[in-house]
């Protein structure tokens, strides 16, 4: 593994992570970037090379109908760790946007929620590139799981 991430995004995380209330901060940063995001008032748990994950806090806000946690916020919070994982790992020279989602609703969701992405540094090429997203609930029970398609390719020359 190199010391210095191939991402920006990566880089400037590490360079907040030290300063108090610096995953707090970053975690503004990327809901300023990313606004859609904050509607679930996510918070930043880990956040490394191939790695993210965040917490779902439970709230009214986030609820279904029946009181459980509402399935577009899951896979709100889905798109948020799988975007950050694969970013960690994507060199420069790259860039990706989500092509699809598939997900799988595996029990009732309720209370905080958990989710966790990782996406190997070797599989962050040109082309498709499928990241899964678990998202448990407190007990480690894995109640939602969604396969995120990206579609990777080179940034175009400046000029």
């Amino acid at each position: 593994m190199s010391t210095q991430p191939a991402s920006p995004t990566l880089r400037l995380y590490r360079r907040f992570a030290s300063l108090p209330f610096g995953r707090w901060l970053f975690t503004r940063g990327v809901l300023f970037k990313a606004p859609y995001f904050s509607t679930i008032r996510p918070r930043l748990v880990d956040y490394r090379e191939g790695f993210a994950q965040f917490a779902l806090p439970d709230r009214r806000a986030v609820h279904n109908h029946l009181g459980t946690v509402h399935a577009i916020a899951m896979c709100n919070l889905a798109e948020l760790c799988g975007a950050l994982a694969l970013d960690a790992n994507t060199p420069g020279h790259l860039r990706w946007i989500p092509k699809g989602m598939t997900v799988q609703y595996l029990k009732k969701a309720q209370g905080d929620l958990l989710g966790t992405c990782e996406v190997a540094a070797e599989a962050v090429r040109p082309g498709d590139v499928t990241a899964t997203v678990h998202v448990t609930d407190r007990n480690q029970v894995e109640v939602f799981r969604a396969d995120i398609t990206f579609y990777v390719s080179a940034k175009p020359a400046r000029g």
